[in-house]
């Protein structure tokens, strides 16, 4: 990419977006384009096309998109399918419409099937059922990469579509009635040690394995592959390794300080018992992680300390 070439990133005030600003002006991109949601509804298709037609960016990162965890997409489904599709079609075909040849959209692993062979890779997209509770988040972010991958092939476009595993990091949500497991347990470790419980209780049974990226690792993946020119295609980003469940909160308690015990609440559902993805696409590109699990947990609490404990 072309350092002062116009680059458009929505949803730049996310955890996602953010970081995506972040490490484009690390590396000395000059003319980085930016809306609130104030500024420009994403779901106004006419705002949208009207926008991308007079700013004309050169390349576009899609980072705006509803998100949340189990029990929000669980119970939102139609305002997580709805918003998503019309978001992200607005900026898809917006783009294509104003010349925009280069784009990265960026999904989630929840698009894979529930009962993947692990690790999981590209190619296993629509083999199965998918997890029910995320149902909707998922066939949204689906019609997403294929809809990346029809316009790359009728219109030869240059979209590229990217699959995190679980993000965390800066401006991430803390929100426990929508927030994901690594956030969530970061909140409540941190009040359960202003308390002075004895005890924290975890949900489930801490045996499921989940694998966890620094958004800034994520952020460095996605202009990687704008900057290497991809053609278009499906790429897993990820670190390749897991942890239990126990061994994430464990970390957690270290990092927080609490003094206490772990108590598993086995009462409650663990989800899918391991989701690991198979990263080998975009390490043959020379991309790695570079920040570990308890390095990024340390990152994570102090930015939860600063913007929402303080």
């Amino acid at each position: 990419m072309d350092k002062e070439k116009k680059i458009y990133v929505a949803g730049h005030r996310g955890m996602v977006g953010s970081a995506i600003v972040r490490n484009l002006e690390e590396r000395g991109y000059i003319n980085i384009i930016t809306r609130t949601r104030q500024e420009l509804d994403l779901r106004d298709q006419k705002k949208v096309f009207s926008f991308l037609e007079g700013a004309r960016p050169d390349y576009l990162f899609i980072a705006a998109a509803k998100v949340g965890g189990i029990y929000a997409n669980n119970t939102y489904r139609a305002q997580f399918i709805y918003e998503n599709l019309v978001i992200q079609s607005n900026l898809i075909h917006g783009a294509y419409l104003a010349g925009v040849k280069r784009l990265c959209f960026l999904g989630s692993s929840c698009i894979y099937p529930k009962k993947c062979p692990q690790p999981i890779r590209e190619d296993y997209l629509l083999t199965g059922p998918l997890e029910p509770t995320n149902e909707p988040y998922a066939i949204a972010k689906i019609a997403g990469v294929k809809m990346c991958e029809s316009y790359n092939q009728q219109y030869g476009t240059r979209y590229i579509s990217v699959m995190p595993t679980n993000l965390y990091g800066p401006h991430d949500n803390y929100d426990l009635n929508n927030s994901h497991v690594l956030p969530a347990l970061i909140r409540k470790a941190h009040e359960a040690n202003l308390r002075g419980d004895e005890k924290w209780v975890v949900w489930g049974t801490g045996t499921p394995r989940r694998e966890f990226l620094y958004v800034d690792d994520m952020a460095n993946a996605c202009i990687l592959l704008m900057e290497k020119d991809i053609p278009g295609g499906l790429f897993n980003v990820g670190t390749g390794v897991d942890v239990t469940i126990k061994e994430l909160a464990e970390m957690i308690m270290g990092v927080v300080g609490f003094q206490g015990s772990i108590v598993f609440d086995s009462s409650k559902p663990d989800g899918t018992l391991r989701k690991l993805l198979d990263v080998s696409r975009i390490q043959e590109l020379g991309w790695r992680p570079q920040i570990d699990l308890r390095e990024g947990i340390n990152k994570a609490y102090r930015d939860f300390l600063n913007r929402v404990a303080a």
